[in-house]
């Protein structure tokens, strides 16, 4: 049967987009050179993602056993993206998400009878899902919308892209969306190959658009999450997005004025409310004062982004426009690519920042000196979280360690916008919290800032990391097929052990990770665990194997069952 777009494939789409975002993150920050070169946007196009796949989470969330419709969920997506658009590219990814949104939220484009732009007013029936077709011209009303934000639309862009991927879902002809998606994405590529003949100074830098290629690989993520076919653009796996060198003859389209010489100083971006005639009158005056003007949204909420030298003008024309909020002034600096405007105060040389599961672990990396980012099972911090923590440590140094595989992508993240504040961060990709323990315990900070960080990322590497789970369901796994209820044992993120009871399933556990030799042991025993059991595992090990020490901690509320670590 054809495949339809519903709420489920949506949810699916953001977390499969942003997690295709951060993987290619770097690449993308790596061949950022236009309209500014400051290697922001892939992280830029990460947040902004990460903001949508929050909101449709939360829409999800008090619908259980009933979904929120197609309308709710493509709603949610468009609003998250509008409120956490960071930079010129996660600002017209948002629109352009806005723009599918008119369309998916209602029959025909949902257009709203009241005069708004359909997003305020979708049709809440219209659940079952979207066919091929409306996905078609949900593709092409968001190239439309996207096109009539920018104040000044440049080809060789992400514009050029999206319209590219609009044009090739219409020539689908499908009905079934897998199909639509796979056309659209092809015809995003092709047209993201192009990008370096249109736009001069990525022919000189030998670069495809930036903002084009993570919006690839969004539709990567949508062919996947309709079709479960895993795409890649050629050359992208290999982590490049260069190209040789285009020289612009006459039939190219290179003429565009400068990107990165004698360019405004400052990004500004706000949040607005106000009405449209007001918004109106906004555009034109901040395309009087600067460049790279983007505005976008509706409804009575806008996100503006323009590239102004006077900020404060800027800043002055959203107060006359409306009510702007969640300002955020930028300085494109010579030594940081964006130093955010900011009154210094005296910082501390060095910090550790910490994502810790459980109040006794928090307690425990406290009493060490770091900064934590408490979490609960399910629930991991989002980037922003992380950035606040380390600006809370308020030092020149941080070492971030995110203490959950799951975390990496977002804690590099947040360790990219940190260093566009100026601060110096080194992520350690801690995937448990006993690793992170590891670490705390060889860090030295009189020592050099890459001396302390090489010690501690020994450390943590140096340790393998165990994890006691109970099974929610029956399922399959690598030590066959558990089920609800069964105490499950992980090695390295793996299920190794299938038992009955805590202390045995353990013992198993730590008789398969101290196979390979060991000197210490560490156990963080969660709130449910009694005493008895670590007593059982510390004799265990004193018995079994000599000259290996056993340390012990009580993770608390909100940790897991256990967590083991040898190193």
């Amino acid at each position: 049967m054809p495949q339809n777009l519903d709420a489920v494939a949506v949810r699916a789409w953001c977390r499969l987009a942003l997690d295709a975002l951060g993987r290619a993150r770097e690449e993308i920050d790596s061949i950022n050179v236009y309209p500014v070169a400051d290697g922001d946007t892939g992280t830029n196009l990460y947040l902004t993602v990460e903001s949508a796949s929050q909101a449709v989470d939360a829409a999800f969330t008090g619908h259980d056993p009933a979904l929120p419709s197609l309308a709710e969920t493509v709603r949610a997506m468009a609003h998250g993206a509008l409120i956490g658009a960071r930079g010129n590219s996660g600002t017209i990814l948002s629109q352009l998400l806005r723009g599918m949104a008119q369309v998916l939220c209602g029959p025909e484009g949902g257009e709203d009878p009241g005069g708004g732009d359909g997003v305020a007013a979708c049709d809440a029936e219209h659940a079952a899902g979207a066919d091929g077709r409306t996905l078609e011209l949900a593709l092409r009303r968001a190239a439309e919308s996207a096109y009539e934000a920018v104040a000044h639309p440049v080809e060789g862009t992400v514009l050029t892209v999206a319209s590219a991927a609009a044009e090739a879902a219409g020539e689908a002809g499908s009905t079934d969306c897998g199909t639509v998606a796979r056309a659209a994405y092809d015809g995003a590529c092709a047209a993201l190959d192009r990008t370096p003949g249109q736009l001069a100074v990525l022919g000189r830098a030998g670069v495809v658009d930036a903002g084009g290629r993570g919006l690839v690989a969004v539709l990567g993520a949508l062919v996947r999450a309709l079709s479960g076919e895993t795409v890649s653009r050629k050359g992208a796996d290999s982590g490049h997005a260069r190209v040789a060198a285009v020289e612009c003859g006459e039939s190219a389209e290179c003429e565009e004025p400068p990107a990165d010489e004698g360019g405004p100083a400052f990004e500004v971006i706000y949040l607005l409310e106000a009405d449209d005639g007001a918004v109106a009158r906004l555009r034109a005056r901040l395309d009087r004062l600067g460049d790279s003007l983007v505005v976008v949204g509706g409804d009575g909420l806008w996100n503006v982004h323009v590239h102004v030298d006077d900020a404060g003008a800027a800043v002055e024309a959203g107060v006359e426009a409306g009510r702007p909020h969640r300002i955020r002034i930028t300085h494109f600096g010579a030594g940081d690519a964006h130093t955010t405007a900011q009154t210094p105060r005296e910082r501390t040389q060095r910090a550790i920042v910490a994502v810790v599961p459980g109040e006794g672990l928090a307690g425990l990396y406290a009493e060490s000196g770091a900064t934590t980012v408490p979490t609960r099972v399910g629930e991991p911090p989002a980037s922003g979280e992380l950035v606040d923590a380390i600006r809370r440590a308020h030092a020149r140094e941080v070492v971030l360690l995110p203490n959950d595989a799951e975390l990496r992508h977002t804690a590099a993240a947040a360790a990219e916008q940190a260093r566009t504040e100026g601060v110096r961060v080194a992520l350690i990709p801690t995937r448990s919290a006993v690793q992170g323990i590891a670490a705390l315990a060889v860090h030295a900070p009189d020592r050099r800032f890459d001396e302390d960080v090489v010690a501690m990322t020994s450390a943590a590497g140096a340790t393998r990391y165990g994890e006691l789970a109970v099974a929610e369901r029956q399922s399959w796994t690598m030590a066959g097929i558990c089920q609800a209820g069964d105490v499950l044992g992980l090695i390295d993120g793996d299920v190794a052990v299938i038992g009955t009871d805590v202390a045995p399933t353990a013992t198993s556990v730590l008789d398969r990770m101290l196979s390979a030799g060991g000197e210490m042991v560490t156990l963080v025993l969660g709130e449910s665990v009694p005493d008895a059991v670590a007593e059982r595992l510390e004799k265990h090990v004193r018995e079994t194997y000599l000259a290996v020490d056993t340390v012990v901690y009580r993770g608390g509320r909100q940790s897991a069952l256990m967590l083991i670590g040898v190193e």
